[in-house]
């Protein structure tokens, strides 16, 4: 049986693919949502470029008949419509007649007719029309489980005997089924002090050793497992991306920082390191605050410098000597902030790129930022799935989830989720029960 989805604005906004994203369904959106696009349509950032594309395609599908009538989307009978009807929305009781209640009341009214499911990324417009007795769901195309997200690493119970041949042969045949770059934490089955550290490696097809597990860049010392992991991709040659999932004082930045620093100023393997973080909420411009583009962005990268005057304590340790080593790097050139509204269109080759807070990126502004990416260069993205502020987004959709789980059978890739918390113990504390 066709179904009718009532698309609300904000799932156009966030994915313009959304309007052919239903198969054989019918699609129905209201004037009050061209209305919307319109007004969307001149910005810079990604509500405007997916206003825009939303916009060509219906301009393309007008030459197939009247939208007002309904258009075919595909072979496989899938139709979308332009709503042309008034609806009072008194008559199921809005509160005031906003474009938001009219789509509402548009798909209650049309939910006598047909199966009718009203589709939104607002959780009160989806609150709104399921009390009006409307099937109600959020935009899921690019959704992952994020209780079951691909976590980068695994423990395995084995003989003592694999745990010593990991080492003695530096490989380890395994059985299990294991992901590209994927890490194994081996615990001896007669004693479980005994235990040993594993990458799973495609050319090998077999577990080896950790190459970088005696490193301590700039004297960052990983301190647990999953930071010892983390380290590993960090510095990998053969890692071109990677994920770092956790939360506050996990050391996803820091650990990024110092490895980035490492790989540039030391092995020389980039010549610069580039970090950006979103400016929530993400794609408006960086604002009118005076000066350049670097001082603009500098209150926003204050966590950044943050670490990176932690990283360099053990070198400088007055607080004046530490902040010229960071304003150093910048005026070399070494450490470069960006904005991500500035990243379209580029081509970033030999550079070390630090995504920051990354979970605040839907998965098409992921896709933007890791495809300007050139030879040569690797990018790391980083953030916690728990603390979003773009009110469109939550942990199973957001752009840096949605990276880890798509991405994680490329042999380039790797991915980590941490989960100790070291920044204090009242850091680890607050992240567990605040």
């Amino acid at each position: 049986m066709r179904k009718t989805f009532v698309l609300d604005t904000n799932v156009i906004l966030h994915n313009a693919d959304a309007l052919t994203s239903f198969a054989d369904n019918e699609v129905v959106i209201t004037l009050d949502v061209l209305e919307e696009l319109d007004r969307f349509k001149s910005e810079g950032n990604d509500l405007g470029r997916n206003a825009r594309r939303a916009i060509r395609l219906l301009d393309s599908l007008r030459v197939k008949g009247t939208l007002g009538k309904g258009v075919e989307l595909n072979s496989d009978g899938g139709l979308l419509r332009v709503s042309l009807e008034h609806v009072d929305v008194d008559e199921f009781g809005l509160p005031e007649d906003s474009p938001d209640n009219r789509i509402i009341a548009l798909a209650a009214k049309l939910n006598g007719n047909s199966k009718v499911i009203f589709v939104s990324k607002d959780i009160n417009a989806r609150v709104k029309a399921d009390a009006l007795g409307v099937s109600v769901m959020d935009f899921e195309k690019q959704k992952v489980d994020f209780d079951n997200l691909y976590s980068g690493w695994r423990e395995m119970t084995v003989p003592k005997a694999s745990i010593d041949r990991l080492y003695s042969e530096k490989s380890l045949v395994t059985d299990e089924e294991l992901f590209p770059n994927e890490f194994v934490h081996l615990v001896d089955d007669t004693d479980t002090k005994h235990t040993g550290l594993g990458r799973f490696s495609t050319k090998r097809r077999a577990l080896v050793p950790l190459e970088h597990d005696k490193k301590n860049p700039f004297g960052i010392r990983p301190r647990n497992l999953q930071q010892h992991f983390a380290m590993e991709l960090l510095l990998g040659e053969d890692v071109d991306m990677a994920t770092l999932i956790g939360q506050a004082g996990t050391g996803k930045t820091l650990l990024a920082l110092a490895a980035g620093l490492h790989l540039v100023m030391n092995e020389h393997r980039y010549e610069k390191i580039l970090v950006s973080r979103p400016v929530v909420p993400l794609g408006r411009d960086i604002g009118y605050l005076p000066g350049s583009k670097e001082e603009k962005l500098f209150q926003w990268m204050e966590p950044i410098f943050d670490n990176l005057e932690y990283i360099l304590r053990s070198n400088f340790k007055k607080a004046g000597e530490m902040s010229r080593e960071v304003k150093k790097l910048l005026d070399s050139g070494t450490l470069v902030l960006e904005a991500l509204t500035y990243m379209r269109g580029r081509s970033i080759p030999g550079q070390y790129l630090i995504v920051d807070e990354a979970q605040n990126l839907t998965p098409h502004e992921v896709k933007t930022v890791v495809s300007r990416v050139g030879e040569d260069s690797k990018i790391v993205l980083t953030g916690d799935p728990y603390q979003i502020d773009n009110p469109y987004l939550d942990s199973a959709s957001n752009g840096l989830t949605y990276a880890a789980e798509r991405m994680k059978s490329q042999e380039f890739f790797g991915h980590v989720t941490l989960v100790t918390s070291e920044r204090s113990t009242l850091a680890s504390i607050a992240a567990e029960l605040l």
